[in-house]
């Protein structure tokens, strides 16, 4: 983890957070996703025409994280229309890096050290008390639907973060590897809206299409210096860092969709950047 792989995940932690956002900020969630997943295979074939091809032995890890990111893209739609952002985001992103770190060692035998383990441990934990300040206040329960639909996104980002490790280190062309990720997997929810909503789907998109657009562009951005990152440092942490994104969603949901901060959420975020910095000492 140097300073410049560090820089680049805090980098696309931003980015990833604020495309995130936008895509929320559309009520209707098909058509947030079919803006983003289009502005995303646009990307992907301008990439594409300027990168090498991955190399063969990338292209089962390709099209397995293909079908994980739809997958994952389904359910965040789903946690997205159910629940707040604020809360939704942080539950998401933060069930990942424990996963990532399960997966990392099975699959691909990078075992953490214990500085390093404790520091995704305890960056998880502040992950889960911002999520959990969400369900709070007198006579407020948990809703379980949009709960599950969260940490089945969680699992979902863990499953396409270690497929992905391995395949982008397997491409030879890290640039080539997300240029065509972004096409295989940005088509599958515009085929899906254009097959729904069909003489509908143009006027409806038109409000939102530059709004959509520009965070399909961030998302390429934003994934594009993970995986970059995850040929040049273990999993575990790279994944665990990148969630530092759920500090900045919170933040974005308190300053644009009026969802509440707090005391609770101050010291859940210092957790985790505790828990950061072991990670990065270890």
């Amino acid at each position: 983890m140097t300073p410049l792989v560090v820089a680049a995940v805090l980098l696309a932690a931003v980015t990833h957070a604020a495309w995130n956002a936008l895509a929320h900020g559309i009520r209707d969630q098909l058509l947030a996703f079919t803006l983003v997943g289009g502005g995303g295979t646009l990307c992907g074939l301008a990439l594409a025409a300027f990168t090498p091809l991955p190399a063969a032995a990338a292209w089962p890890y390709l099209l397995v994280s293909a079908v994980l990111h739809v997958v994952y893209q389904a359910l965040l739609m789903r946690s997205f229309s159910l629940g707040d952002f604020g809360q939704m985001y942080p539950i998401a992103r933060g069930t990942a890096p424990l996963a990532v770190t399960v997966l990392a060692a099975v699959f691909v035998h990078e075992i953490p050290g214990p500085w390093v383990l404790a520091g995704v441990a305890l960056a998880s934990a502040g992950l889960v008390g911002l999520a959990l300040w969400g369900i709070r206040g007198a006579g407020s329960r948990p809703h379980w639907p949009a709960i599950t639909a969260a940490v089945a996104t969680g699992l979902a980002i863990a499953s396409y973060t270690t497929v992905d490790g391995l395949g982008v280190r397997a491409s030879g062309t890290p640039l080539g590897y997300i240029a065509w990720l972004m096409f295989l997997e940005g088509i599958a929810i515009p085929v899906y809206a254009l097959a729904t909503r069909r003489g509908r789907l143009a006027a409806e998109l038109r409000p939102y299409a530059v709004r959509g657009l520009v965070g399909g562009v961030l998302s390429v951005f934003a994934y594009g210096l993970v995986l970059w990152a995850q040929t040049r440092a273990p999993l575990a942490p790279v994944a665990a860092l990148r969630e530092s994104s759920i500090i900045v969603g919170a933040a974005i949901g308190t300053l644009f969709f009026k969802e509440r901060f707090g005391l609770p959420r101050v010291a859940a975020a210092g957790v985790m950047v505790v828990g950061i910095g072991l990670m990065l000492a270890g």
